[in-house]
């Protein structure tokens, strides 16, 4: 293993940290690209569902975001 070092530098966007090597920087566009507009929201659950939610999640091997918005995108495409 090569034993390069790590610092954690500023992206162009604000708020946004990334890891860069020694040699290099950061590039604009690089990465992983959205797939759309991010909103918190909270959620209230009873126990049980979010029992369901997380085994569900768990089994599929997918985040909470990901089941959610997949369970959103199902209604609306009917």
């Amino acid at each position: 293993m090569d034993n390069k070092k790590i610092k954690v530098d500023v992206a162009n966007k604000e708020g946004q940290l990334g890891f860069v090597f020694t040699r290099g920087g950061l590039r604009e566009g690089a990465g992983r690209k959205g797939i759309g507009v991010t909103k918190k929201v909270s959620l209230t659950l009873t126990e049980e569902l979010w029992n369901n939610l997380e085994k569900q999640c768990a089994d599929d091997e997918v985040s909470r975001s990901e089941l959610i918005r997949k369970m959103i995108e199902a209604y609306y495409s009917n």
